[in-house]
């Protein structure tokens, strides 16, 4: 009994002092990342120089995807999370707030990206997540990401990490000056985009193209259209002669086809990359990869042939 006694004394010493341990951030390694397109964003910049998680899987849906209790641990063991904010994550919101309340170090990568608003009737005056379409914010969006990975993780290598970030700045430069020439070719009274749900408006504010609408008329895939919105849509198609319908590749484009019906007219009903890498061989595994598809296909779909 007198040696259980001891046990337990010793217990009531050790215990809270791991907590604390736990608490303070002394055991947290590795980097977690909700969505793949900043998963690969921070890994381009971070390498071999910490071990980066990546929760989102190729062709998930960001608003929908959800995560296991194990993955849920990981955020909250985590050195840092990096996260896009802005609700877009709607799936594992709670699971990041979490990670936060138990002190984990957390980046809201959109949320510092100056956002727009949205314009729709739905969704008009709350902020857009979806700044990836527009590489000049991208650029910015490294360089937050790699700021707070070199304040939040311990003895990662400073040097190397400056140097790959350096390095991938220049590759998006490359990119937004491509981007730009390739949407040149297009007539400006072309540059009106239609997809299904409202995702291009960095974009569409980058290059200067016009949205005419989606058909979902929301910022969430979560949401659904009704007849009425369809009618609607199909109407501004008409006045607006659209050429093109642009789809996300990983969502079904059943209604975008019906719309395409409804509005009388011939219009394409194209598949973009526009919210999750693929896999390898997908056509846009990096976020360098599905941007210059998605420029590809849009130039595709509204120069006239």
């Amino acid at each position: 009994m007198r040696n259980l006694l001891r046990v337990i004394a010793c217990l009531a010493v050790v215990l809270p002092a791991l907590a604390a341990c736990s608490s303070d951030g002394g055991d947290r390694t590795g980097i977690v990342v909700t969505t793949n397109i900043l998963g690969d964003l921070t890994r381009s910049i971070v390498g071999d120089a910490a071990p980066v998680t990546v929760l989102m899987p190729a062709g998930a849906d960001p608003h929908s995807f959800g995560i296991s209790a194990r993955q849920a641990a990981e955020l909250e063991q985590a050195a840092l999370v990096v996260h896009n904010g802005l609700g877009l994550e709607e799936g594992v919101a709670r699971n990041v707030a979490a990670a936060v309340d138990a002190g984990v170090p957390a980046l809201a990568v959109a949320e510092g990206l100056d956002p727009i608003e949205y314009t729709s009737d739905e969704s008009k005056g709350t902020p857009d997540p979806h700044f990836w379409t527009d590489p000049h914010r991208v650029r910015r969006a490294v360089e937050l990401i790699s700021v707070r990975v070199l304040e939040a993780v311990d003895g990662i290598d400073a040097a190397a990490v400056r140097g790959r970030t350096t390095a991938y700045l220049a590759e998006l430069d490359q990119l937004d000056a491509w981007m730009t020439r390739q949407f040149a070719e297009i007539p400006a009274a072309q540059r009106k985009l239609v997809t299904n749900h409202h995702v291009f408006g960095y974009l569409a504010q980058r290059f200067d193209f016009r949205v005419i609408g989606a058909v979902i008329p929301s910022g969430t895939t979560l949401a659904s259209p009704s007849a009425a919105d369809l009618s609607a849509l199909a109407e501004a198609i008409r006045n607006a002669g659209v050429g093109a319908i642009f789809v996300d590749s990983s969502q079904p484009d059943r209604l975008a086809r019906v719309l395409a019906e409804r509005a009388g007219l011939h219009v394409q009903v194209i598949g973009l990359h526009t919210e999750s890498l693929t896999a390898p061989g997908g056509g846009a595994a990096s976020y360098l990869e599905m941007a210059r598809a998605n420029t590809e296909d849009i130039v595709r779909g509204l120069t006239p042939h």
